[in-house]
């Protein structure tokens, strides 16, 4: 995917590849060389090398649904190239090719140019990086909840009430 496209919507909500399992939609936060990192309501931030994406959509009209408010102060781990991204995730719960048949789960241990290992229970599981689509990690935004400023009214009424009764 050409970098100085995607770095023109760098802050919009895009849909990553029209569809199938790799298919996802949300707000991209950043491009560097060789990946670009996208915050989901689902996976939170996932991180897709370029080579591997075939689309980029951006529905200019409408827009396309993200209900995430994201807070100034987001942090995001971060690298100049995709394998120092991954470096910096060792010894974290990733989820390497989510929504494929070739989904990995488990703690990062190693990785270099040729492969990444990931224990989960007894296995030890080596990737090739070059087969690495995405990776993401345990970071979520929770979305805002509909209704919740309706039930915590109620909740001071009901001290209202309470207070008023003694």
């Amino acid at each position: 995917m050409n970098n100085e496209i995607l770095r023109s919507s760098v802050g919009k909500v895009v849909k990553v590849n029209r569809g199938g399992p790799d298919s996802r939609i949300g707000q991209l936060l950043a491009v560097q060389d060789d990946y670009f990192v996208l915050l989901t309501k689902e996976d939170g931030v996932l991180y897709y090398k370029g080579q591997h994406v075939k689309s980029i959509t951006d529905n200019t009209k409408n827009g396309l649904e993200f209900n995430l408010l994201v807070p100034r102060n987001f942090t995001y781990i971060s690298g100049k190239v995709f394998t120092e991204v991954m470096n910096n995730l060792k010894y974290k719960w990733v989820i390497i090719n989510r929504g494929g048949p070739e989904k990995y789960e488990g703690i990062l241990d190693d990785c270099n140019d040729d492969y990444v290992t990931i224990i989960c229970n007894e296995e030890v599981i080596r990737v090739s990086t070059f087969h690495i689509k995405n990776i993401s990690y345990d970071l979520k935004i929770e979305a805002p909840e509909k209704g919740n400023k309706e039930k915590n009214n109620e909740g001071k009424n009901d001290e209202k009430d309470k207070k008023g009764s003694d």
